[in-house]
């Protein structure tokens, strides 16, 4: 790609930015930790959905010692209507190795991060660029979009041809702005329906689903406590029941001891 067409992307980018940027609680800082909550809670998750979590959230649970400590039950209450659930364990999980191994700090190195649970090559490249201003490139749905209109890309590029592109768009010193700016661009302007371009993955139908069925028996566990098995058995009926309850025990979610069923400790 030519260095004009780079500069001129990046310049038109964060100039629409500096007029349209969207309001989003992390974005007034840069502290490591709440751009990894952040960070996991909007993944697959609409925005609207997770500033009030994410608020809570930091209310009660601020730093990465109050994380690692607080109870599994209120961590899960927390994290209720954000669905994916496991999220909040890994969440909590990488919390108590960052404080006992790491002195309570969130690593700068991308493969230390990625060595953490909770911690998939998006989510450290999100805290590399938004925590550090560290130039590795982010390339979520709506970045992917922008890439693809704005640079002419192929629409059937794959994830490492289009982060190559990424990273030579990256204004020297400005990774935070500039991807800010991409996704607040691909949300609100190159949109699905104003680019007609597909998603990589489509995420499968929510009702009826087993993770609609999760969420009922995390639900109602949160609020009674405990429960047989056999009775969730038939308050929740599905197909897949036997294995939606050893997920939810392999996640660390649930418990099942004696025939009765708990949030795990």
């Amino acid at each position: 790609m030519h260095e004009y067409d780079i500069s001129w992307f990046q310049k038109r980018i964060l100039a629409w930015y500096a007029l349209n940027k969207r309001d989003f609680p992390r974005r007034d800082t840069f502290d490591p930790y709440k751009v990894f909550v952040s960070e996991t809670m909007s993944q697959q998750t609409q925005v609207e959905r997770v500033v009030p979590k994410f608020d809570l959230w930091m209310k009660e649970l601020p730093d990465l010692v109050s994380l690692a400590e607080v109870d599994k039950t209120r961590l899960l209450q927390l994290w209720s209507w954000l669905w994916f659930n496991s999220r909040a364990i890994r969440l909590q999980n990488c919390a108590k190795i960052l404080v006992e191994s790491y002195n309570c700090c969130i690593p700068k190195d991308r493969e230390a991060l990625l060595w953490l649970p909770g911690i998939w090559p998006y989510t450290s490249a999100s805290i590399l660029a938004f925590a550090y201003n560290i130039e590795v490139p982010v390339v979520d749905t709506n970045i992917r979009r922008v890439l693809i209109r704005e640079l002419w890309c192929d629409e059937c590029a794959t994830p490492k041809e289009l982060e190559k592109i990424a990273r030579d768009c990256i204004p020297k010193g400005k990774s935070n702005d500039r991807h800010n700016a991409l996704m607040d661009y691909g949300a609100t302007v190159a949109t699905a329906r104003a680019t007609w371009i597909k998603p990589v993955s489509k995420q499968s139908k929510f009702a009826g689903s087993p993770r609609q069925t999760r969420g009922k028996i995390l639900k109602y566990l949160l609020e009674y406590k405990t429960i047989t098995e056999a009775r969730l058995r038939v308050l929740f009926p599905h197909k897949k029941f036997d294995d939606i309850l050893l997920g939810l025990a392999k996640d660390e979610i649930i418990m099942i001891k004696n025939n009765q069923v708990s949030i795990a400790q």
